[in-house]
């Protein structure tokens, strides 16, 4: 083999691997990029996933939440409700403070001076009513309260 064959031999072998090394510096960019896109999806991923546990949690606790307030709210209509009822039946009497001046009159006392104050239907209606959503208004609110305390200032 003369010299000049031997140059072109180690010529050729010189660029062939040169394009090797070319070659592996392309496969070696490009499985570092995709490495670290693997790497930002991964992340991705593992922060939806934490959002998805902290929401499915949060929407745990409202439930609770939400069936604690409303078991209370249920539970005060109810004792409402007795209340209500036992007035109406007689067995509780409703009493509130209230002052009967005297009738100025000098005519004879009959049966209808020896009652005692009572409320007229409609202002007892009114009173079950505003005693009813009262209890609803403070139920609703102390559930706003912990609502806000227990998600709103996580």
């Amino acid at each position: 083999m003369t010299a000049k064959a031997e140059a072109i031999i180690i010529a050729v072998l010189l660029v062939l691997v040169a394009a090797l090394a070319v070659q592996a510096a392309i496969y070696r960019g490009n499985a570092i990029d995709y490495k670290a896109q693997r790497d930002k999806a991964s992340d991705a991923l593992k922060l939806a996933n934490a959002t998805i546990d902290d929401m499915q949690l949060r929407q745990r606790d409202v439930a609770a939440l939400d069936a604690k307030y409303t078991k209370e709210l249920a539970d005060a209509q109810a004792t409402i409700d007795l209340l209500h009822d036992d007035v109406a039946t007689g067995k509780r009497r409703l009493q509130l403070n209230a002052r009967c001046p005297a009738n100025n009159s000098t005519g004879t006392t009959g049966v209808d001076d020896a009652t005692s104050p009572r409320l007229a239907d409609t202002a007892e209606r009114n009173y079950w009513t505003l005693r009813s959503r009262i209890e609803i208004a403070g139920k609703q609110i102390a559930g706003l309260q912990q609502y806000i305390i227990e998600q709103c200032l996580k």
